[in-house]
């Protein structure tokens, strides 16, 4: 059971600008929600009630920095969403639990209980002006009187920024809180105009140039009140149901956490490039990344546990050094594409035929295919709609770029993100991962917090988990498939 103890609004430790954030159409497109991560951390001793107050302190001289993050969403005259940087502050929970480690089933897989451990928001009971862009919940675990360990739950507006900016953020977090000062090349680049491209750079996207981008218009939308835009759309807005969709009603789904070692994730990028069907044609033997590899085999468990070979995967690809030129490295928005992986008979080909075709997938994402992109969804109407709903409180959907009546398997890697390096002066958390339920089938991988290998966190249709499980580990042994 967990018991909240106290509630902080942190605010910037000094004034910040007061300029309204233009948001590109990537932080507009998909989820316009919250979105939950989790830290897990095990020590105990270095737990003291000094704790609280440096995250607190060093939160509020963090938000100097990302000072986007301390403001809040707001619709422009347009329809299109923009951060009010207005200062207003994040919330910060201090919680306690009577439950332990072992209640979690030591892997904190998403499920009713780790519900507790994220900030809870009701985004129905007030206006999306006033919500926090960010909430973080420090959750003491207590075992026969003394602190077994903490949560760390954060819950971040999605159209902030991606995951790559969330785990940046909380690392910088975390070596502020050490006492530590950030390199100037931690600091946050907040202008997201990188992504506002004029017709005459569509025209010609390999000439674009630094040079070229500091010069284009910067000036935001006259911004007038919410409650007087919603009042000027008449027309009500409906959200889409199951049926409209033509997708399946809801299917109860847990979770569970599958490792995978590094010599079992080297053994399916052997198998892959051994059976694979492109190696006559290329000549040469594809070298497959442990990304496309790890995809591709969760991709055929999922289709053969579903009994279906036109299961989907759609995943993100992060852009920021697909541009030409490349985003800044520490660039704090959204910069991710959202692909879907194309039709094929993924059950009865052998895996480098699922590898390759996440590859064409992940590979299609260049400068010409985000610029035009971009361009083209300006944003569309059926977004414009989204962002009404959401701001009428009536919910929103998510744009899905494929055929609306196949399986479809949501999949999030967070492989090549320093995910371990959250230290807030207790030591690394033993756990990262998601920590909200879907309403979908989704998997992450993640990277194993031993160094050895991945962790696949995924959330499937319980009546199939245990025959997923079962071809997760049973696949990569056969020869032929």
């Amino acid at each position: 059971m967990k018991t909240i103890v106290a509630s902080y609004n942190i605010t910037p430790n000094q004034p910040t600008p007061k300029d309204p954030l233009w948001l590109s159409d990537s932080d507009q497109i998909g989820v316009l929600g919250h979105v939950s991560i989790l830290y897990i951390y095990r020590s105990a001793k270095e737990h003291n009630n000094n704790t609280v107050e440096r995250m607190k302190n060093s939160l509020s001289k963090l938000l100097s920095y990302y000072y986007p993050v301390a403001g809040r969403l707001r619709l422009s005259k347009s329809g299109r969403m923009e951060l009010d940087c207005n200062a207003k502050g994040v919330t910060l929970l201090e919680a306690e639990t009577t439950n332990t480690f072992v209640d979690y089933g030591d892997d904190f897989s998403p499920s009713e209980f780790t519900d507790e451990l994220i900030p809870k928001l009701d985004d129905t009971q007030q206006p999306i002006e006033e919500i926090p862009l960010l909430l973080v919940q420090l959750t003491r675990f207590h075992s026969g009187g003394d602190c077994e360990g903490l949560a760390i739950g954060v819950l971040l507006s999605h159209p902030l920024t991606d995951a790559t900016g969330i785990i940046d953020f909380m690392n910088r977090w975390a070596k502020l809180s050490r006492g530590e000062e950030l390199d100037p090349n931690e600091i946050p680049f907040l202008d997201r105009t990188l992504l506002k491209f004029p017709d005459i750079l569509l025209e010609k996207p390999r000439e674009v140039n630094t040079r070229e981008i500091s010069k284009l218009d910067t000036s935001t939308l006259q911004h007038i009140p919410t409650s007087k835009l919603l009042d000027q759309w008449k027309k009500p807005v409906v959200p889409q149901t199951p049926e409209d969709d033509g997708i399946d009603k809801p299917k109860k789904r847990s979770g569970a956490m599958l490792k995978l070692t590094s010599s079992q994730v080297e053994r399916l990028k052997n198998k892959a490039m051994a059976n694979n069907h492109q190696s006559s044609k290329q000549g040469s033997r594809p070298n497959y990344s442990r990304f496309e590899v790890v995809a591709a085999h969760i991709w055929r468990c999922a289709s053969k546990a579903l009994g279906d070979d036109l299961t989907q995967v759609r995943f993100s690809v992060n852009f920021r050094n697909r541009m030409n030129p490349p985003l800044p490295h520490n660039y704090f928005g959204n910069a991710v594409a959202n692909v879907a992986t194309p039709e094929g008979d993924i059950i009865s080909n052998p895996l480098g035929f699922a590898a390759h075709k996440i590859r064409e997938a992940s590979h299609a994402v260049t400068d010409e295919f985000v610029k035009s992109q971009l361009n083209v969804s300006r944003l569309g109407q059926v977004q414009l709609d989204n962002i009404r709903a959401f701001f009428m409180r009536q919910g929103h959907r998510v744009n899905i770029p494929y055929a609306l009546n196949h399986n479809v398997l949501f999949l999030t890697s967070f492989t090549n993100m320093p995910v371990y390096e959250s230290d807030f002066g207790w030591g690394k958390p033993v756990h990262f991962g998601l920590a909200s339920r879907s309403p979908a089938d989704r998997a992450a991988i993640l990277p194993s917090p031993d160094g050895d290998g991945v962790i696949v966190a995924l959330f499937f249709q319980t009546a199939l988990m245990q025959l997923f499980k079962n071809y997760f580990y049973e696949d990569m042994y056969l020869s032929l498939l």
